[in-house]
Parts: C-alpha cells; structure tokens; sequence
C-alpha cells in the first residue's frame, strides 16, 4: 500500500500537467491514522467529482459498542458522524480554488430527517466515510499544490474533528442517539396503543418559510395537546413523554386559513421518519406506512382498479383495469388511494386544498341537479367510513370547505394559532342541528382492492449506445433511459439521495423480481428485503456515499408514474392512445 509521502510525490508530479494526470491518484494511501482510498478521478473541472472514502480502525475511532449496539443506534450514529463531518468540511475546507467543482470536499448529509445512507458507516471492525472532492484546476491545468493543500492538510484536519469520539462533543452526540432512538420507540409503540400518530407537547410545527424546512425562531408556538387526546409513552431515554395521541379512524382537521391546519398535516406527512434534534418535531410520529394523497393532474395510470370511486365513464371505458396518460384531477386522486391501499397503507393524509373537489364532495344541490346514473364519480365522503370498517384503513383529513365530512368523522380537531381543541362533540352538536340532506352514494360495499403484476418489458433503462441511463435530476425526477418519471406530487420523498436509490432500485426490481410474475407489492417488498439484508451497496457495482433509504410507498409511486408501465393484461403501456386491454 501506499502511503502520505507516495501521494505527495505523485502530485508534485503532475503539478502544472493536464487534467488527466489526475487518474494516477486512483488507489490506497496510509495516513497512518486512518486510510484514504480514491475510487474514481473525474474527467474534467465541471465533471462530477472524485469519489474518495476513509476507513478509520474502530480500535482507533474510539467508539464504544453501546454506540451502535442497535439497528436504530447504528442508525443514529451514523447519522451524527455524517453531520459532524459535513460541518467540519465547511469550517476547514478553503472550497473554490479554481474552475468548476475545484476544492470542493463535500459528504451527502441531508435535511431534517435521519435516513440510512451510503455515506457513512459504523462496524466493529471500523468507520468508514465516503465523500467527493473536487480536484483543483486552471482551465484544464492541474493545481498540484492545491490539492496537496486538500488532501494533506484539509481532509486529515476534517477526518480528525468529525470521526473520532475523543473530537466530538460527547453531550451532543448522546442526545442525538437518545432523540432519534425514542422516537423509533413512540412510532413501535403507536399500533399497540391504537394510534396513528403522536404529537408531543412542546412540538414547534411552523417552518421558517415553505423552502426552508427548519423550525421558525421568530415568536415559536409550542403545541399543547387538549386533555381529552392526551396520552404518554415512557421512553427508554428521556422519559415520559405527554402530547396529543390520534387513535384509528377519521379525524378530520379544521379551523381559519393560517392557524396550522396543513402544517400539522405537514409534520405528521414528514414524521414517518425520525428527524434530528432542534427540528421542532423530534417527537411528532406517525404510522410507518402513511400515505400522503393528492390530485395530479395530468400523471400516467397503469391497470389501476378505480371503480370503488369511479364507475360508468362515457363510451365504456372500464374503471375497474383503469389506464390513461393523462389523467384528471378526480380519477388520478382515485388512483393514487387505491396504489397506496394495493401497497399496504394503513393511514392516508388528505388535504383539501390539493384534492380535486368533485372527488371529496358532491353536496345536495349538485346531487338534485345531476342525477347519480349521470355522474361516474362517488365522492370520497361516501368511501371514507367504509374504507374504515372493512380495512382497517385511517384517514386524517383537513378541511375547512365541506362540513359534510362531519358525519363520517370519529373526532375533529380545531386548529387556532397552531394550538389544537378537541371539538368532536360541538362538531356533533352541528351534526344534530344542521342536519345535512345530501344522499349517501357509496354502496353497500368499498369494493375491491386489487393487486397488479407489472411486466420486465415495461422497464427499459437504455438510452442511445448505453445499456443503463438512470439519474436523479433534483428530488421530483427521475432520468430511466429515454423516459422521466416525475414525483413532484410524491410529498414524502425528502431526499435525492432517496430519488436516486429509487432509480437503481427501479432497475434492480424489474431484472431480479418483476421476471417472477408476482405483484407488485411482494416484488418491492422482496427488493427491499434485500437492501436491509445486503445494504444499498447493492445497487450499485461502485461503492457509492450518495444513496438513501427510500420506502415502499415512494418507490411504487415511481413505478406508478412511469409511461412505459405494462401491467399484466395489457396490451401496450399506458402512454397509448387507446384502452390497454382486459384483465
């Protein structure tokens, strides 16, 4: 192996050389107190840069067992180093020295929420950090004493403050562990105690702006919980912990525009997974496999059976194997329910104001003037307590417009100035007094949720002379060969990271479980058995640090969306400009 002086020798080298002497760095290096390994060199200035990792001894990094003795520990961990080195870069790393990416040292670290990453990793054996450097050029001319500078001097002072316990600020690191391990507590704990979510007291639930995810500092509301929802859960850190508790069923959300409606929809949206400490919401939880529902116009639909809220569209088109390229406001909110009810949803989060108003309501004058044998639609006011008692299915609604849904709900929650008040029995007082004349047009039964089985040939990641072509463009897209999926109404995708381990895992599942001719559901399922068993190294042939954990439900909302979607039955995907065929 070789060692600090050999790279030093090869960059006084190539100094002044052009940009392709830069390959000869490709290899392993003892610093002695750590090894840095250079995966891949770039090509040029503005190409992606160099993929570089550290590995560090465990013997050395110092970190006690208890620190990653668990699956969330290790997690938590991870997460934390992760951080710290992504701050330690921005304090030492000098950044632009040059044109294009040069100077860059950077590790994907992500927002609010903890996620499993690539980028970081915590054994018995060691601590390894993946990372990007952009190596330093003029024009297309090597800066030689630059990257000296980074390599020898940069990077050993961030790898000395982030990645060894005796550097690290030992209170902050014990919280982090602590936070992020109870909130996995709370959120294990929810079906148990028959809740969908938890919001504790104290909860700050505004965000600085709608692109800035952290918490408002400018006079923050605390949440308290009305005593009728109160509940508490012992934690196996901070303790007990009291806040508002959300059982099964319908819960509607209500209240005057601006007083936190959608921002607590927001939070419980996000609280699927943990978020770091300082967020506000350290201990807003919610079910696992929530769902967050809105009308898309305009999205793909593949096979979908919608007929529990469409029926009897004109010239025959069947619901019951829906397919279109272009799809309303009503029949795509339909679809995306009965996808995340076909994946295993249990809670679904609604919000009114990105509904399609003629798939939640359908009041009584409508209903007098069009007759229900001349509309297709039965609106989502008519499903909702079916949905409840025959699967088991939650929803948790916002709504301020249609004072219909309070017949169906289980309780209401009034929101004002970010504070909740329980006002289940007010809302059935109005129930009793203002009576509503509207007929109910749900049938006797919800209807059938069906599971689809795609077909291999609908997954083509080629582009031109290159047999696979996938990359995340920004969180909401996704580049898969010739076609672009588009996920910006996907709310709970969080991370590109997550995005672009979706692309390969797309990929992965159409050449290792699609083949097998199971659904949907189970060849996801079994993808992602495999990441947790094997890690997401296994997208990939190169060790990348720029994956991230995504779930189920965001992973099969990507499928959803793709134009090239066979389901099988049909006769072409769904971007035809016919029916696709018969069950």
């Amino acid at each position: 192996m070789k060692d600090r002086s050999d790279l030093q020798a090869i960059l006084n080298r190539i100094d002044g050389r052009g940009y392709k002497a830069y390959k000869e760095l490709k290899g392993s290096y003892d610093f002695r107190d750590f090894r840095l390994i250079v995966d891949h060199v770039q090509g040029d200035p503005y190409a992606a840069p160099s993929r570089v990792r550290v590995t560090i001894p465990q013997a050395q990094a110092g970190f006690a067992r208890a620190h990653y003795s668990t699956p969330v520990r290790r997690l938590a961990l991870e997460d934390f180093l992760t951080r710290a080195f992504h701050r330690a870069a921005g304090r030492t790393a000098k950044g632009h020295r040059g044109i294009g990416k040069s100077g860059l040292i950077g590790i994907d670290c992500g927002g609010q929420e903890v996620l499993e990453r690539t980028a970081l990793f915590v054994s018995d054996r060691e601590v390894e950090a993946r990372f990007v450097m952009g190596l330093p050029a003029r024009g297309r001319t090597i800066l030689g004493r630059d990257a000296q500078e980074m390599f020898l001097n940069e990077l050993p002072e961030i790898v000395t403050r982030s990645l060894y316990y005796r550097s690290l600020d030992e209170k902050a690191l014990k919280t982090h562990l602590h936070v992020v391990e109870d909130q996995t507590f709370i959120r294990e704990a929810l079906d148990v105690e028959g809740l969908v979510a938890f919001v504790a007291d104290g909860t700050v639930l505004p965000r600085r702006t709608g692109i800035d995810d952290r918490p408002l500092t400018d006079h923050p509301v605390s949440f308290v919980s009305p005593d009728s929802l109160r509940r508490s859960f012992t934690t196996p850190n901070r303790g007990t912990v009291h806040g508002m508790g959300i059982p099964r069923g319908i819960t509607l959300i209500v209240g005057g525009g601006f007083h936190g409606k959608s921002t607590l929809l927001n939070a419980l949206n996000r609280a699927v997974y943990p978020h770091i400490p300082g967020d506000g919401r350290e201990y807003v939880v919610t079910d696992p496999t929530a769902v967050k529902i809105r009308a898309e116009d305009g999205r793909s639909v593949a096979g979908v059976d919608i007929s529990p809220f469409i029926q009897n569209l004109p010239f025959g088109k069947e619901t019951d194997f829906f397919s279109t390229p272009n799809a309303s406001g009503s029949t795509s909110q339909a679809a995306n329910i009965m996808e995340a009810l076909e994946m295993g949803s249990r809670l679904l989060l609604i919000d009114e104001d990105t509904s399609a108003t003629n798939f939640m309501i359908r009041d009584e004058r409508m209903q007098a003037l069009v007759a229900k044998e001349k509309e297709p639609i039965t609106p989502f006011v008519d499903k909702v307590r079916q949905l409840r008692e025959e699967f088991g299915v939650s929803t948790l609604l916002v709504m301020g417009g249609s004072g219909d849904y309070l017949d169906c709900a289980d309780r209401v929650l009034l929101m004002e100035a970010y504070r909740p008040a329980d006002v289940t029995d007010q809302a059935r007082a109005v129930v009793q007094t203002h009576a509503s004349r509207r007929r109910r047009e749900g049938g006797a039964r919800f209807g059938a949720i069906r599971m689809r089985a795609p077909l291999p040939e609908g997954f083509d990641p080629s582009s031109g002379k290159r047999e696979v072509r996938i990359d995340a463009r920004g969180v909401q897209e996704i580049l898969f060969g010739r076609e672009t999926i588009e996920l910006s109404a996907v709310e709970q995708l969080v991370d590109i990271s997550q995005t672009r381990a979706i692309g390969d895992l797309i990929h992965y599942y159409s050449e290792n479980h699609a083949k097998s001719g199971t659904s949907l559901q189970e060849g996801l399922a079994r993808s992602l058995r495999d990441l947790q068993e094997r890690g997401l190294d296994l997208l990939s042939p190169y060790r990348l640090g720029c994956y991230a954990m995504p779930r189920l439900f965001e992973v099969a909302a990507a499928i959803n969306r793709m134009r090239s979607l066979q389901i099988k039955g049909s006769s072409r995907p769904a971007d035809g400009s016919t029916r696709e065929g018969k069950k």
